[in-house]
C-alpha cells in the first residue's frame, strides 16, 4: 500500500509486554531506534530485558520516551492505560492491539495523538503475522510507519473496522482450526500404521507448498483440487468423505459462529471500556 519506512529513528513503546507484546519486540527490536516495554510482573521485566527492551514499571515515563506507542494489554486494563498516558501521547502515534476496542473509542480519550487499531495474530511470534489495520481518515506519512512496523511481524491489510469481527473470526482463531485439521490428518495417517514423527512433518510440508502453489499461480483451490483429482482415484475417494461429512459447510460455520462471538465480545469489551473511560 506504501513505500517501506525507515524506522531507525524511532523509539517504540509497548505497553504491555505479554505474549502478543513479547512477540512485539522480538520483532522489532534491531529495526528501531529503541524498544520500551512496560509490565507488572517481575517475570515479564526481565524477559522484555532479556530480549534488549529497556523495562520499566512506569507507563506514564514510558509513553514520554517514546515515539510510538503500542497499547497491548488486556482490555480491562486498558482504562488505566490511557489515564496513565494521557499527555504523554500527544503529537505521537499511538497504536492499540488491544481486543475488542474500537478506534474511536481510544481516539475520544487520546484527541492529540494520532491513534491506530490494529489485530495481528499469533503468527506474530515467527514474524509471519497476518495483521489487520483499522483503515481510516489518516496522514500517509503516518500510515507509512505504522504499516512499515508491522510488516516486521508478517503481512499487512488495511480494512474497514467493520470487518475487524469476521477478521477475528478468520485470521485471529483461524490458526486454531487448521492445528484441528493438521491433527485430523496426521492422526488418520497414523490410523494406518505410519509414524506420528514423519506424517506430522510431512503435512505441516504438504500444507504450506500447497499454500505457497495457490499464492504463486493465483487462482481459485478448485483449479489445485481438480489437478490431483483423476478418476476413480484416492483423491476423488477422499473428497466424497468431505462432502459426506458436510466438512465445507463445517468451516463456513465456525468461521460465521466465531465472527458473531467477536461481535458480541467486541460490544461488550468498547462498553465496558467507554464506561470507564466517561470520567476522563
Amino acid at each position: 500500500m506504501c513505500l517501506f519506512q525507515d524506522l531507525s529513528q524511532y523509539s517504540i513503546a509497548i505497553l504491555g509486554a505479554g505474549k502478543i507484546g513479547t512477540a512485539i519486540i522480538k520483532a522489532i527490536t534491531g529495526n528501531v531506534k529503541q524498544v520500551i516495554a512496560t509490565g507488572r510482573r517481575d517475570e515479564t521485566l526481565s524477559r522484555a530485558e532479556e530480549l534488549g527492551a529497556l523495562a520499566l514499571r512506569d507507563n506514564s515515563r514510558a509513553a514520554s520516551l517514546a515515539d510510538i506507542i503500542i497499547i497491548s494489554v488486556k482490555p480491562y486494563h486498558l482504562p488505566r492505560i490511557i489515564k496513565e498516558i494521557n499527555g504523554y501521547a500527544n503529537g505521537k502515534i499511538v497504536i492499540s492491539v488491544v481486543a475488542g476496542v474500537k478506534r474511536d473509542t481510544i481516539a475520544r480519550r487520546l484527541p492529540e495523538s494520532r491513534v491506530f487499531r490494529a489485530m495481528p495474530n499469533i503468527n506474530t511470534v515467527i514474524r509471519m503475522s497476518t495483521t489487520a489495520i483499522v483503515s481510516g481518515d489518516y496522514d500517509a506519512a503516518d500510515m507509512a510507519i505504522v504499516e512499515s512496523l508491522f510488516r516486521l511481524m508478517g503481512s499487512v491489510y488495511w480494512v474497514p473496522e467493520e470487518w475487524i469481527d469476521t477478521w477475528t473470526g478468520l485470521v485471529g482463531s483461524g490458526p486454531a482450526y487448521l492445528a484441528e485439521i493438521i491433527d485430523g490428518l496426521v492422526l488418520g495417517a497414523v490410523s494406518m500404521g505410519l509414524p506420528r514423527d514423519v506424517v506430522y512433518k510431512a503435512v505441516l510440508d504438504t500444507i504450506k507448498a500447497t499454500a505457497e502453489l495457490l499464492s504463486r499461480i493465483d487462482r481459485h483451490p478448485a483449479v489445485v483440487r481438480d489437478e490431483v483429482t483423476t478418476p476413480a482415484g484416492t483423491t476423488i475417494h477422499g473428497l466424497k468423505v468431505l462432502e459426506s461429512r458436510g466438512i465445507k459447510a463445517a468451516l463456513m460455520d465456525i468461521v460465521e459462529a466465531s465472527s458473531k462471538r467477536g461481535r458480541e465480545l467486541g460490544e461488550e469489551i468498547d462498553r465496558m471500556v467507554d464506561n470507564a473511560l466517561r470520567d476522563l
